[in-house]
């Protein structure tokens, strides 16, 4: 069973790009280590996040980074930076309307290619910390929005979808934010805990 691991930073995670069995420190070689555990030798992991991706970057490397590795499962967990990077002086976001446009042609042309595939949808999401809290209100509207579109997309393809911000808003009240996302957006090792948890339960369901 291939498992392919689809995102931006948050997926990447201090990964080897020169290896990719090297899944980096976050919440893939979490899932990695458990499964591996227990039920030894069923799966190969493959993690190609890339730090800083949109929806529109992830749809450009389609063919070398999804179709080429042929994966049995994927998860894709993208949408924050389509909100972030619209800040600054050169935005270069990704609107939500865009955002499903762009997502859907992602999710038609893998399942056309790769008729079997298994995909997870993550829900993107965002805490009011260092990075975040200067832009807050804008940071959660937008953030919620692409986590909708997301959603709509797991609706629109019959796929599983893991719901992670009521999670993250959840856990904050029980130790402040950046206990859980370090600057309102990357995760700290118990965040990453998280995610692997509740990926590993949609999993599961498969």
């Amino acid at each position: 069973m291939r498992i392919l691991f689809q995102g931006d930073s948050i997926t990447d995670w201090f990964r080897d790009y020169n290896d990719d069995t090297r899944l980096g420190s976050g919440y893939a070689q979490l899932v990695a280590a458990s499964l591996g555990f227990s039920e030894p030798g069923e799966h190969t992991f493959i993690n190609k996040g890339i730090s800083g991706n949109r929806v529109v970057d992830l749809y450009a490397r389609i063919k070398r980074d999804i179709i080429n590795y042929r994966p049995d499962v994927m998860s894709i967990l993208i949408g924050v930076n389509d909100v972030w990077h619209e800040l600054g002086d050169s935005p270069n976001g990704v609107d939500a309307d865009k955002f499903y446009k762009v997502y859907s042609m992602l999710i038609d042309e893998v399942l056309e290619a790769l008729p079997n595939i298994k995909i997870m949808i993550l829900e993107p999401f965002v805490l009011e910390a260092c990075s975040t809290s200067a832009n807050w209100e804008y940071f959660k509207t937008e953030t919620k929005k692409r986590a909708e579109m997301a959603k709509k997309i797991a609706e629109k393809y019959n796929l599983p979808f893991i719901p992670l911000q009521d999670g993250f808003d959840e856990l904050a009240k029980k130790a402040e934010n950046s206990y859980w996302l370090g600057d309102g957006v990357h995760p700290t090792a118990a965040g990453h805990e998280f995610i692997k948890n509740e990926w590993l339960k949609a999993y599961k369901k498969l």
